[in-house]
């Protein structure tokens, strides 16, 4: 997977030192990709659009 043109972003509920994070490039097509911000040369994660939108969905909705 092709990883040069990914966008990273984080959470707006995340601090400034970085924390304990993950980071999603939602820019790429067909593929949603997640890796650990305390890792960004680490593993990705890839989703197809559907499942990140129904994962996010699920999440959001919980407290």
């Amino acid at each position: 997977m092709d990883l040069s043109g990914a966008r990273w972003r984080k959470s707006t509920r995340s601090n400034g030192s970085g924390g304990n994070c993950v980071e999603v490039a939602g820019n790429l097509p067909g593929v949603v990709a997640v890796r650990d911000s305390k890792d960004p040369a680490g593993p990705v994660l890839a989703f197809g659009p559907d499942a990140w939108r129904a994962f996010v969905t699920r999440v959001a909705g919980r407290p």
